[in-house]
């Protein structure tokens, strides 16, 4: 029997062009701005922002659990797509990805999570982090930094 992989998909309707929003989110050191649960990350290994190979540590929490993961990123267009691997302790945990599409008042954006936790992982998740039903737990938050990350590039003036 194979498992099945969760993943999960949030989208939001964003009055600001795709390439300020795309910007705001490969921006990673700023990601606890709009995440309820990641604190931001830290670029390794000389890179500075995301381009494919680069790597990073990111900080997350949830209320008094704190914890790290190493993320990759995987993809990086500007002003269409952003993907990248999280891993801790060399287990796979998760992809997340984001989307970007034109619209006539701005952009759409899509954060998609995909679990790629084996059973080891699993079982430590709730320990390390609190949270038990990452898929539903996940699917909150990601609502809540869609809903931040809005918010934010709404009321931020495009840059010509």
């Amino acid at each position: 029997m194979r498992p099945m992989t969760k993943q999960v998909s949030v989208t939001t309707e964003i009055a600001a062009p795709a390439e300020q929003v795309w910007a705001m989110v490969s921006d990673l050191t700023r990601m606890g701005e709009w995440s309820p649960e990641n604190e931001g990350a830290t670029w390794l290994r000389g890179a500075t922002g995301p381009k494919l190979g680069a790597t990073f540590r990111g900080a997350n929490r949830n209320e008094k659990k704190r914890w790290t993961t190493l993320g990759t990123i995987d993809d990086a267009e500007p002003g269409r797509l952003l993907a990248f691997r999280i891993t801790v302790l060399g287990f796979k945990v998760a992809e997340w990805r984001y989307a970007f599409e034109p619209t006539p008042i701005g952009c759409r954006v899509t954060e998609t999570w995909t679990d790629l936790r084996g059973p080891i992982v699993k079982a430590l998740a709730k320990p390390v982090t609190g949270v038990g039903d990452r898929a539903t737990h996940n699917r909150a938050t990601m609502e809540q930094t869609l809903e931040h990350l809005k918010s934010a590039a709404e009321s931020t003036p495009a840059s010509n």
